[in-house]
């Protein structure tokens, strides 16, 4: 990846949530595990879980840039959505309160259940003790147009609100990722790295997309990014990603037209929805921890790993080609489903 025309995002606020790079590391247990199978390809991966921060992921990367135009704006609150179970909510309400700024986080439900785990644990829990006001809206309810009420109300009252949507997946919020795309090609070059193609998972299309702006603005294909859907089918998730894609190149002053086979989008491992566990989401994360020791999370990370597998065993890359996969965090979401693990 070539870094000398590298657009320069010093201009953006931001206010820094990380504590440095963080580290890629080679997976040889998991390569020993899948054998012969694997074909030689090596197997990396970017411990975006591997931050201090309110838990770490990815979020954090975005949250940076966010929470720096929100302090640019001389806000004083955050308010910003999400599922009862949002890893990026609970990431807001800690980078609030690294920052200082009150957080109001409004909840709905996409995913269809109501037990005592999903309810009181993992992110809703830390959402508490994070100390941010929480509101948890009833199945059905639209969580952006309550949250846009309550920052109406919240301003009515002279507060300085800055609302972020779902996933912090802005433009804004997407220039995480290129700076991580950076990042990445700094590390590369350092270990003697050519990673054929960075997988991730694909919610709210922000680390897709920002990953994919980084390096193009790098001179780099946007398709080395390969992600894997778990909020919205493929094809939808794919357009999203498109227009987020472009729309952060232009933030930073590049003008591109991508077409479609510019951003890969896979929508095979989603599984019945969003949120909803699938056996080879359970089979990718026990794999993960049996080999490596290291926690996926069961709605992105776990499914979007699943998908790599899948890829690796169906022989996907040539032999001795170098694949890097994205742990994107969200390791609390893990105790929200204790029961799918139980019987094994």
């Amino acid at each position: 990846m070539s870094l000398t025309d590298f657009p320069s995002l010093e201009r953006f606020p931001r206010v820094p949530l990380l504590d440095g790079p963080t580290p890629i590391q080679r997976l040889h247990r998991l390569e020993a595990a899948l054998g012969d199978a694997l074909g030689g390809v090596q197997i990396f991966v970017k411990r975006d879980d591997h931050m201090s921060l309110g838990g770490g992921g990815n979020k954090l990367r975005k949250l940076e840039y966010l929470i720096g135009a929100a302090q640019a704006e001389g806000a004083d609150t955050i308010v910003t959505v999400g599922g009862l179970q949002s890893n990026h909510a609970r990431l807001t309400a800690a980078a609030a309160a690294r920052a200082g700024l009150a957080c109001e986080l409004v909840l709905g439900r996409p995913v269809p259940r109501d037990d005592g785990d999903y309810e009181r644990n993992g992110n809703v829990l830390l959402n508490g003790i994070f100390g941010a006001t929480v509101h948890t809206l009833p199945p059905g309810e639209n969580a952006l147009a309550a949250a846009q009420m309550r920052a109406a109300q919240l301003r009515s009252q002279g507060r300085r609100v800055f609302l972020m949507p779902t996933g912090g997946s802005t433009p804004v919020g997407a220039l995480g990722y290129m700076r991580c795309a950076q990042e990445i090609g700094a590390q590369a070059k350092a270990i003697g790295a050519e990673f054929a193609e960075i997988v991730v998972a694909n919610g709210s299309a922000g680390t897709h997309a920002g990953l994919a702006a980084g390096l193009y603005a790098a001179g780099k294909p946007a398709s080395t990014v390969r992600s894997f859907s778990t909020l919205a089918d493929g094809e939808q998730a794919r357009r999203t990603t498109l227009e987020l894609t472009e729309a952060t190149l232009r933030l930073v002053g590049i003008e591109a037209s991508l077409g479609d086979a510019d951003i890969q989008v896979d929508g095979r491992q989603r599984g019945a929805g969003y949120g909803i566990p699938t056996a080879q989401m359970r089979d990718a994360l026990r794999m993960m921890a049996r080999t490596q020791g290291l926690l996926l999370d069961p709605v992105y990370s776990g499914k979007a790993f699943a998908g790599l597998l899948a890829d690796l065993r169906a022989g996907r890359y040539a032999a001795g080609r170098q694949v890097l996969f994205v742990m994107t965090g969200g390791t609390p979401g893990l105790y929200a489903y204790r029961s799918i693990f139980d019987a094994q």
